[in-house]
This record gives C-alpha cells, structure tokens and sequence, in this order.
C-alpha cells in the first residue's frame, strides 16, 4: 500500500495560483510515477499530468500545458502541482495517485488519493 495524502486546494480567483502536494507515508514515491488528476462535478475524471520514476518523464494534458507545473522532492517524498492562471473550468477534486510503471495508463494506477477540492471563482 502506499497511502496518499494531497493537500493545498482551496478557493481562488480566476487568474490566480495554487500549489497541490500530493504525501506519501511508509514507502519512497521516488520508486513511483505520480500523476495528477481531477474530477469536476457531473465530468468524468480527466488526467492532468504526470511525472515519471526514475527518468522522470513529464506529460501534460493540453488543457494545462503552459499553466500548470508538475515536480517531486524526493528527500521530501512529495509531488507537487503548481497551478497558475487559474480558470473557472479548472475548479475540480483534485487527486493523486501512484503506480510503479514509468508511463502508467490513465485508468490504471495502482494508488489514489482521496483528493483535494480547487475552486475558482470567475
């Protein structure tokens, strides 16, 4: 098991900035790939990026690209995500998770978060 906490949403103006942490208790996430992922209301969950293990590949959704940026502190044993130019449509349960594939498929991550709430206010 490798339990995930995220933390960091919150409410924000349109335009504003966030930055989700996404913990792991009693295992390295160093050995994982991360991925981030959200979840708005009445949607299906979407991926929004991901950092690979080891080679630490980086993938985005296009919707983010740009805007959003995905990094890990191993010594911490953390993953961010750093939002920035927030938009309405960003507002969603945000949700980590982990698998130790280097380029998981999106449904099939092995280990999730319960999430964190984003909120954008227009």
């Amino acid at each position: 098991q490798v339990p995930l906490v995220e933390s960091g949403g919150g409410l924000v103006q349109a335009g504003g900035s966030l930055t989700l942490s996404c913990a792991a208790s009693g295992r390295p996430l160093r050995r994982y790939t991360v991925g981030w992922f959200r979840q708005a209301p009445g949607k299906e969950r979407e991926f929004v990026a991901r950092i690979s293990w080891s080679v630490g590949i980086i993938k985005y959704a296009d919707s983010v690209k740009g805007r959003f940026t995905i990094s890990r502190d191993n010594a911490k044993n953390m993953v961010y995500l750093q939002m920035n130019s927030l938009k309405f449509e960003d507002t969603a349960v945000y949700l980590c998770a982990a698998d130790s594939s280097i380029t998981p498929p999106d449904k099939e991550y092995t280990y999730w978060g319960q999430g964190t709430q984003v909120t954008v206010s227009s």
